[in-house]
């Protein structure tokens, strides 16, 4: 299972990459193989400001639907448009084309709270 280092993680299974004041947020390869093929994904939560672990969205599979969850507070900037357009590329590349939502960060302190790549490792087995 793909765990970059240079990520972070949440115990709901999504990761966060830090540029300046701004987070990447996607879910990470475990989570995507086990939904299966993802066929939509739908973030409505743009323009919103919301607390860590707030649902920001929902993420549909051939055979589930599942909330997403939002790992660090902050306001959602943008939905990534190439996830819209094709959610597979989430299957193909969750850690880069397959991020989901762009967010200004509320507390840049909570990031430290998160899961280490080792952390994360241990949690998934």
């Amino acid at each position: 299972m793909n765990v970059p280092a240079n990520l972070k993680y949440s115990n709901d299974h999504e990761w966060c990459r830090v540029e300046g004041d701004t987070a990447y947020v996607g879910i990470t390869d475990f989570a995507q193989s086990q939904l299966g093929d993802i066929v939509f994904v739908d973030v409505p939560t743009v323009g919103e400001t919301l607390a860590a672990g707030d649902v920001f969205g929902s993420i549909e599979a051939v055979k589930t639907v599942s909330d997403a969850f939002i790992p660090v507070s902050g306001e959602i900037l943008e939905f990534n448009p190439a996830v819209d357009a094709d959610p597979a590329v989430v299957n193909k590349d969750a850690y880069g084309e397959g991020w989901l939502v762009k967010v200004r960060l509320s507390n840049p302190a909570e990031v430290d709270g998160l899961l280490s790549a080792d952390q994360y490792k241990e949690l998934i087995g």
